[in-house]
């Protein structure tokens, strides 16, 4: 909603030039701002730059020379930092002033601008200003444009300083907290001019007093989106009864519940109505047949459950006719796609994400005036050809995406259209990759993931756009090679053909886009075609999961800009080259799976931002450089599994805090473990993670989230999403040596720890039940001694446990955790005793499960083959019953304090058998998930 600025960036035409004296009020505004493109460079009194009516942002009146207009608002990419000088003053003739799009740092707004008597238009939209909203602006009685949005100031007491600003039209306030500012209504009331006012993501009270005058009737365009709002809230009282002349609409992102009110529609004057992201429930209400102003009218992201059918009917009078645009997504309606001819002005149709069912008529395709269409994540069945599109001369987005749906395209067919983006996504391509794309001129965006294309791609050079382009052509059946392209429109571009069956070399042009994934196919080249690309730009690269061999290119300094890095699971050899350290901005290095040998390159130091490394199975060797600890502060994955290093852990590693999954088995490492563990403190904290494995990617607004394959109870599995939750330590199959430092058991958050198979001697820690999160505990094949610690029955989530084939002795605990373990557990221990071992403790005639409480059934078959249980057993039994039962049951009724002590004795029984039975059930819950 910014204005068109008009010619604010003109140079100023005055013959006179501009004043000596406002020219060193601009230099000293421009010292106080940090210039780091050099945006303000003609700013400068060298001989031939004088006049600053010709600087750039600066503007002048051409009869006086006055400085009129400043706009700094250059980039909001490439923005000013610093902050905004008080000499601004000194501009006394200045009308128009724009500094949007910077970053002032949290510094306040000079209080000095109050002193502008002639300002009229003042934007502050965006440019990171803080503190508090300096009252003096209430000074500037000419301002008709004000707008103090997305900045991070102080909650106001109150809006009073706005009452003297009788001129002002337009008041945007985006992200300024008002919630205790309750009388906001009647202080913007007293703004006759007002016309439009934006209050989005302000907090804003539900409950006002409500001016017994008309409120603000002038109002054109009313923002109040964001602000948590409910259907009880005097907004809605306020707006119908007080403004029946707006136009724009905006009550998105709130909390309004139950039917949408008839009373919207009695607004005859509204063109925009946005009222998505609420809780609307039902349908649109027939009242809105006679808005035959509406243009557009946004219902997403609601709870409506009507027939499609319904709301078109209710829209039938003459709404239908005005209606430009209708945003439905994200909703429950249900029913089949009715006839939309009647809506002949349609241009945009958002449907995705609804329960429509039933097949696609073909009178969509005589929507003439449609150019945005979007239908997909329903129940779609039947065939969709191009005899849907004969009449949509122009469209330019179709999205559709249902697996049940077949899309079946002549090959000769010739649209009539010139899409600019096209979503075929999970559905059932039949016809391969469309032959009609030939005629398409202007398309950026193609997205053909997973729909059982089978085509090949060789040939196929034509489904490269000429434009910087979005390309998904990921899950399905396209083999052949990447045609060798010399296409400039890939630099920038993104481009995914993972998941196919591609071959061949990787071509030059592809290595030019932001994104590139071409993992899961059968690719086997690289060549040069690396080095040749050369493009900083590249943000995401995934090579894994193919056939590529041979060294890894040493010209990773030409993609400085790289986060993520993808490599694992090919046959590439060598060493790591030492380029790779200039990757100063990688993130995630994935080269697990490959032959690589050699030592870590020294280079990778200067990759400082890193937060997961895994070069699991390869054939690296050296030593564990100390730098991995002092040089990536960042990093919650590292994985070194199934390579040849050596010598000690370094304890340079503890000061990686955020560590939350080492994995280090599978090396000839030696030494003892370092005590000082307990350092990681993100395993010493039982709650999420500080640092997510979860990149913020700016391409396309998206993220990506780190997955790596985890030994977990001798199996690999696969983490992607969970693996912020998992909390690892894996030192097995090396040959450290010495005690396990009792330091560990500080780390609380753990959930799995394998020591197994070293040389680890002494005795296990008694305070090891202090690893209360530990699931998994692995002690197996080493030369640990003495008892097993009683304190392990205290960890109750404890579901895997392995100590076999050591020299521990002693009875085995007896614990609700520990008696689920089978023998195997515990064996290849002599001098262990006590179930589940079949070897009995000392005073003991059968090793007996804790769990069982005298004579079994057996027992009690074998006493009636005995002829211990015979008729007089019976006769006896119930006589004894009798007895016993009165002997009790006339005691307490007889005995009022023993009849207290006996039911209370049952409470604590009843208790006691809950308990009890709990545990069991968690132990057998654990056996079956195990």
């Amino acid at each position: 909603m910014k204005p068109a600025l008009g010619n604010y960036w003109g140079v100023g035409d005055a013959d006179l030039g501009c004043k000596d004296r406002e020219r060193r009020a601009l230099i000293k505004i421009k010292e106080d701002l940090i210039d780091d493109y050099d945006h303000l460079s003609s700013w400068s009194i060298k001989e031939g730059k004088e006049d600053c009516c010709k600087w750039r942002g600066v503007h002048c009146n051409n009869q006086t020379g006055h400085v009129t207009q400043l706009n700094l608002s250059i980039s909001d990419v490439e923005p000013l930092r610093g902050k905004l000088s008080p000499f601004l003053s000194e501009l006394q003739y200045l009308t128009f002033l724009d500094v949007s799009y910077n970053d002032f740092n949290h510094t306040q707004i000079p209080k000095s601008i109050a002193s502008l008597s002639n300002l009229r238009h003042l934007d502050f939209f965006r440019a990171n200003f803080g503190r508090n909203i300096p009252f003096q602006l209430g000074n500037l009685s000419s301002l008709q444009y004000l707008d103090l949005a997305w900045n991070n100031f102080n909650e106001p007491e109150n809006l009073e300083w706005l009452r003297p600003l009788s001129s002002l039209s337009f008041l945007r306030m985006n992200s300024v907290s008002l919630s205790k500012v309750n009388n906001w209504l009647h202080v913007v009331n007293q703004l006759p001019y007002l016309t439009v006012l934006v209050l989005r993501a302000c907090s804003l009270p539900n409950i006002f007093p409500i001016p017994h005058v008309n409120s603000s009737t002038s109002l054109n365009v009313l923002d109040l989106s964001d602000n948590n709002l409910t259907s009880s809230s005097s907004v809605l009282k306020w707006l119908f009864n007080s403004n029946t002349s707006v136009e724009e609409l905006g009550l998105s992102h709130n909390q309004f519940q139950g039917l949408i009110p008839d009373a919207f529609g009695k607004i005859h004057s509204l063109e925009l109505l946005v009222l998505h992201d609420n809780e609307f429930e039902g349908g649109i209400p027939k009242s809105f047949s006679g808005m035959c102003n509406l243009k557009t009218l946004s219902l997403s992201s609601n709870n409506l459950s009507e027939q499609l059918l319904g709301i078109v009917h209710n829209l039938t009078g003459c709404a239908n006719h005005s209606i430009k645009a209708l945003y439905l997504e994200n909703n429950h309606i249900m029913g089949s796609f009715p006839d939309l001819t009647t809506f002949s002005s349609l241009r945009v149709l958002w449907l995705s994400h609804n329960r429509l069912s039933g097949t696609i008529p073909e009178s969509l395709g005589k929507q003439s005036n449609l150019e945005i269409l979007y239908i997909g994540g329903n129940l779609f069945k039947g065939v969709i050809s191009e005899a849907h599109f004969s009449k949509l001369t122009k469209l330019k987005v179709f999205q559709i995406y249902n697996s049940t749906l077949v899309v079946n395209f002549s090959s000769n067919w010739a649209p009539p259209f010139q899409l600019e983006q096209l979503y075929l996504v999970s559905c059932q391509v039949v016809s391969g990759l469309p032959k009609w794309l030939q005629t398409q001129k202007s398309y950026y965006w193609l997205d053909l993931s997973n729909s059982m294309i089978s085509d090949s791609l060789s040939n196929s050079y034509w489904i490269f756009p000429n434009q910087k382009f979005y390309m998904n052509l990921s899950d399905n059946q396209i083999s052949g090679h990447i045609p060798n392209l010399s296409l400039e429109s890939s630099f920038g571009s993104v481009i995914d053909l993972s998941s196919n069956e591609l071959e061949g070399e990787i071509p030059s042009f592809v290595f030019r886009g932001v994104h590139l994934d071409l993992s899961k196919n059968m690719l086997s080249k690289l060549a040069f075609s690396l080095c040749v690309a050369n493009n900083n730009s590249l943000r995401f690269l995934d090579l894994s999961n193919n056939r590529l061999s041979g060294e890894l290119s040493d010209c990773w300094m030409h993609f400085e800009g790289l986060k993520i890095l993808k490599l694992a699971n090919n046959h590439l050899q060598g060493k790591i080259p030492s380029s790779v350290g200039s990757l100063t901005k990688i993130e995630t290095l994935d080269l697990s799976h490959n032959n690589f040998s050699g030592e870590l390159p020294s280079s990778l130091k200067n990759c400082s931002k890193l937060i997961f490394i895994d070069l699991r199975n390869n054939s690296l060797s050296g030593s564990i450089p100390t730098w991995l600890g002092r040089s990536h502060p960042n990093l919650v994955v590292l994985v070194l599994r199934s390579n040849h290093f050596y010598g000690r852990i370094p304890p340079h590693l503890c000061l990686l805090t955020h560590l939350q999954l080492l994995d280090l088995a599978l090396n000839r490492i030696t030494g003892s473990i370092p005590k000082c563990l307990n350092n990681l403190t993100s395993m010493t904290d039982t709650k999420s993670p500080n640092v997510a494995i979860n990149h913020s990617y700016e391409i396309l607004s998206s993220s990506y989230v780190d997955r790596t394959i985890w030994m977990w109870k001798g199996r690999e599995y696969e983490y992607r999403k969970n693996l912020v939750l998992v909390k690892s330590i894996d030192l097995s199959s090396n040959k450290l040596i010495g005690v396990i430092p009792k330091e560990i058991v500080m780390l609380n958050g753990l959930i799995s720890l394998n020591l197994s198979r070293n040389l680890l001697t002494g005795k296990i820690t008694s305070d090891i039940g202090l690893l209360h999160s530990l699931e998994v505990l692995d002690l197996s094949d080493n030369k640990l001694v003495g008892e097993i610690p009683s304190t392990l029955s205290l960890i109750h989530g404890l579901n895997s446990l392995n100590l076999r084939n050591n020299n521990l002795s002693g009875r085995i605990p007896i614990g609700p955790q520990l008696s689920t373990f089978n023998a195997s557990a515990y064996e290849g221990n002599p001098n262990l005793c006590g179930f589940p071992l079949p070897k009995n403790c000392l005073g003991e005639e059968t090793p007996q499960n804790p769990t069982m409480n005298g004579s079994n059934g057996d027992a009690s078959m074998q006493d009636e083959k005995d002829g211990f249980i015979t008729r007089g057993f019976y006769v006896s039994t119930a006589i004894g019953f009798v007895v016993g039962f009165w002997g009790v049951f006339g005691t307490l009724l007889l005995n009022r304090s023993w009849r207290l002590s006996y039911f209370k004795f049952l409470n604590n029984i009843r208790d006691w058998l809950y308990v009890i039975g709990g545990v069991t059930m968690a132990k057998l819950q654990r056996q079956l998930q195990s």
